[in-house]
């Protein structure tokens, strides 16, 4: 098929490239007359398209001139039309936002896909299935390490596939995912879930196959944080991490599941804003308080172009990770921020400025300018720009993006309806979710629960949306005949303690289901101790189940515990007669389930689903902080009682 692509505005080359097949596929861009084409229109570009190209901003919000505040950005305008024009902006990022329904998502890449008719948009999104997701009507999935306790490897490629056709439909053609940060600390406030396990073979086997899954979808899948952000201890949304291993325990594990995916031809990487002073320990007085800090990988020509691209052989696009994040805005400059990824090889340079109103246009137009003051100047090489250009043009041919099918409108909404959050994806997420959930604890065959008709159930959870998932999943098993009619109460207890009300809902209880959601021990837990007597509400994460937990003993009530996110807040109820972890902490809210994993877990504490989960991480004890208290792999079948083999 013969598709015509003119260069932009500033190029006088108009050029046929011949793409092989029904959509650009990788076989398509492989020919040689392509890759010289491409070449040639980047030999053609200004500067300042060169330089659009290399940054992505994100348009979360909007405020419209005559308007008095920024709202979500959910459908196109001429004034976000007028900076895409403007600065040729090479893509942009979208957020939950940005995508609140369907149709509206499809209306609004279509629009923005407009505004940029010469060289299409990346759009892309961070839709990493689990806890991390935008699409307000798409398929959530259970998530990474969810799919870590399941060890099925299908289940991978089902859930890049899913993803990848939700998101192909929408009209978004760039995921930023998988995360394959192998997850080796369990104090990691920011990956945790989102990552697969803490062994780097089971990361690799789940991340090919999730970058697989995208793939044949043709979406860009773009693995994540390099070189690695799982045994990290700060936020780099907050703070600036530090890896300190020295480089052949890196290479070994937190490298290796990145090694794999670039061996198995995935296209994009997103770095990370985390220092690894065993591949660049240079220094750089920080903006914030003045002092040396190690330039952090994202920065880094070292990290980028040393190791990554000569040493492991990465010639895909690199983007950042937002640098509106606080470890790279408060430590360095905006302007200088983006300049500095840009020469240490990044491609684009995701989000460098805040840009919500035509006001704040200044934002972009500085960062823009000073992008194009560095490369006019030599301090960026116009050859490394015309290979990130390159680059970036090369996947942009190779997944069907600047020969886009030339579709209706209304042909691509009501394709999108059939797609996105349909029945198939959603029967395929609940049969993941239902074999990771991983029963740790079953003293007495406590589990599964059978009530009586009118038994009273009382749920406990964090917060409303995740009591309130928990109890239509019990009234859906009771509807469909799967259990007898129970009545059930439930409440949250965040920033709560336990008081002689929650206690008499406990005594009138026949069943009672806790939820645990411990990120970080609280001060409840000190050097070993567990400190049962500490009823302080802000100590709630900890104190509040604990104290149900002994109070239900007490009372010899049937009581499970179900871990919510990560799984080592188990190791904090020793005492609890049924354990298990689901690894999802999202509810019910705004008319559906925000992840399948609640329903999934109530699902085998009633017998509906046998779990067949195993855990892809140890759990260290609490109480004897140097032992583990639920080693890799462990596991308990339900009706045997007995550790599952894998």
């Amino acid at each position: 098929m013969i598709k015509r692509i003119c260069a932009p505005a500033g190029i006088a080359l108009c050029l046929v490239l011949s793409i092989m097949g029904g959509n650009a596929t990788a076989k398509g861009y492989e020919n040689e007359k392509t890759v010289s084409d491409i070449q040639e229109i980047v030999e053609n570009m200004t500067i300042d398209e060169k330089v659009g190209q290399m940054l992505m901003p994100d348009f979360r919000n909007w405020q419209k001139q005559g308007e008095t505040k920024a709202t979500g950005f959910i459908e196109m305008n001429s004034e976000v039309a007028s900076i895409i024009k403007k600065y040729h902006l090479g893509g942009v990022i979208l957020f939950a936002e940005n995508v609140v329904d369907t149709e509206q998502t499809v209306r609004l890449t279509d629009g923005l896909q407009m505004a940029s008719p010469d060289l299409p948009l990346f759009i892309t999104i961070d839709q990493e299935g689990g806890i991390v997701t935008r699409l307000q009507t798409g398929t959530n999935l259970p998530g990474n390490m969810a799919l870590g306790a399941a060890r099925q490897e299908s289940y991978a490629y089902q859930s890049g596939e899913i993803i990848g056709k939700e998101l192909s439909s929408l009209g978004i053609n760039v995921n930023f995912g998988p995360s394959v940060d192998v997850n080796n600390n369990p104090g990691n406030p920011v990956i945790g879930v989102r990552s697969f396990s803490s062994d780097p073979d089971l990361v690799s086997k789940l991340g090919i196959q999730m970058i697989k899954g995208l793939q044949n979808q043709n979406m860009i899948a773009t693995t994540k944080h390099f070189p690695g952000h799982g045994d990290t201890a700060v936020d780099s949304h907050y703070g600036l991490p530090l890896v300190s291993h020295d480089k052949e325990r890196l290479r070994s594990i937190e490298l290796l599941p990145f090694q794999r995916a670039i061996d198995a031809g995935v296209d994009m990487m997103m770095t990370a804003h985390v220092q690894f002073p065993a591949f660049d320990d240079t220094t750089y007085i920080s903006k914030k308080d003045g002092q040396e800090i190690m330039v952090p990988a994202t920065l880094s020509q070292k990290v980028i172009t040393g190791l990554l691209r000569e040493d492991m052989g990465f010639d895909g696009v690199v983007v950042t990770d937002a640098l509106n994040m606080k470890a790279i805005a408060d430590n360095f400059g905006q302007e200088e921020a983006v300049v500095l990824a840009l020469k240490s090889g990044v491609d684009i340079a995701l989000m460098p400025a805040q840009v919500n109103s035509l006001q704040m246009e200044k934002n972009i137009a500085s960062v823009f300018n000073a992008v194009k003051a560095s490369v006019v100047s030599g301090e960026i090489p116009l050859n490394q720009v015309n290979q990130s250009v390159t680059r970036i043009l090369e996947l942009k041919v190779k997944r069907g993006i600047l020969n886009p099918e030339d579709t209706p409108i209304d042909k691509k909404i009501e394709t999108a309806l059939q797609v996105v959050g349909n029945e198939d994806h959603l029967k395929n997420e609940r049969k993941m979710a239902e074999d990771a959930i991983t029963l740790l604890k079953n003293e007495h065959k406590t589990l599964p629960f059978k009530p009586k008709k009118n038994d009273k159930v009382l749920i406990l959870a964090p917060f409303d949306d995740q009591v309130e998932s928990m109890s239509r999943s019990i009234s859906e098993l009771a509807d469909k005949k799967k259990i007898k009619k129970v009545q059930i109460t439930g409440m949250s207890f965040s920033g709560k303690s336990l008081t002689d009300q929650v206690a008499r809902l406990i005594d009138e209880s026949d069943f009672v289901i806790t939820g645990s959601y411990i990120v970080k021990n609280d001060p409840a837990v000190n050097d070993g101790v567990i400190d049962d007597s500490i009823q302080d509400s802000s100590k709630w994460a900890t104190a509040f189940p604990r104290a149900v937990m002994n109070h239900a003993k007490k009372k010899d009530k049937e009581f499970v515990l179900m871990s919510l996110r990560n799984p080592y807040d188990v190791a904090n109820f020793e005492e609890a007669k049924a354990i298990l972890a689901v690894y999802g902490f999202k509810g019910y809210s705004n008319g559906r389930y925000r992840q399948p994993n609640i329903p999934a877990g109530i699902s085998t504490i009633f017998g509906e689903s046998r779990p067949k989960g195993t855990l892809p991480v140890d759990i260290p004890s609490v109480t004897k902080p140097s032992e583990s208290l639920y080693k890799y792999g462990y596991g308990l079948d339900i009706k045997s009682g007995r550790p599952i083999k894998k």
